[in-house]
């Protein structure tokens, strides 16, 4: 088992890419810290892990929250003993639209969300990982800060932000043993697809995204759960730094 006897904090963990993460990472060894505000969501997840022979609980936080997140990792650190691995997954978009009907609220909640909550989780989690002399963040970022399109502005703005946060943190640190990654998935199968589109996720609507894609799919849960598995386990323990396209060659 690849995380045998650590303990990971999974953001936005109730659906999408964080409950895949969740899942595999517990089917992996780790202790698993489900967080969401989606309480029925989040429960479920780490029910469903209980039920496969893992370990997982699931605490209640608004990441955009300085307290709330507070609470998150010391509650972490209560179920596990020690928080060894971060994962910032909790995500937020406005609707795909031109930029000028975007509102002030939609961009607040955006860097809120997808910026300033990554800020409050790290700056909690880095003074317990500087203690224990270890520790592994993954930030979920997208290829969209790689590849920005229109009607997505703000949201990949952010997502440019991530990417650049997780590569000066990951210098500051890397003497710490302190690794900060990024994963950078292409658009997939989550419950924020129609946002994205745009559109209504019809068989049609994904044929045109699906175009843009070399491989000729969508990401799944499963493929950026591997990826963050790979960047949390010792099999990365050299990688820092890094902004890892999980993209099906989107961005080349």
């Amino acid at each position: 088992m690849r995380l045998k006897d650590k303990v990971a904090l999974v953001t936005g963990a109730g659906s999408g890419f964080g409950a895949g993460i969740a899942r595999l990472f517990a089917s992996e060894g780790a202790k698993v810290v489900v967080n969401d505000i989606n309480d029925n969501a989040g429960q479920t997840i780490a029910q469903e892990i209980r039920q496969a022979g893992g370990s997982a609980t699931y605490v209640h936080a608004d990441v955009s929250s300085r307290e709330d997140t507070r609470l998150m990792i010391q509650a972490a650190i209560d179920f596990g003993g020690r928080l060894d691995v971060l994962v910032n997954n909790a995500g937020f978009t406005h609707r795909n639209k031109p930029f000028l009907d975007v509102t002030e609220d939609e961009f607040d909640r955006v860097y809120d969300v997808n910026v300033k909550a990554i800020f409050h989780a790290l700056q909690e989690a880095l003074p317990i990982f500087l203690e224990q002399g270890a520790g592994s963040v993954i930030n979920t970022s997208s290829t969209a800060a790689l590849r920005p399109r229109p009607g997505l502005g703000v949201y990949c703005s952010s997502k440019g932000a991530v990417n650049n946060l997780t590569k000066s943190l990951a210098i500051e640190f890397a003497d710490k043993n302190i690794r900060i990654n990024a994963v950078c998935p292409v658009i997939g199968e989550t419950g924020l697809l129609e946002t994205f589109m745009g559109a209504p996720d019809t068989p049609e609507n994904r044929a045109k995204f699906q175009a843009t894609i070399p491989m000729g799919r969508l990401s799944t849960p499963q493929d950026i759960a591997r990826a963050a598995l790979f960047l949390a386990s010792d099999d990365a323990a050299f990688i820092t730094g890094i902004t890892m396209e999980v993209d099906g060659g989107r961005c080349i």
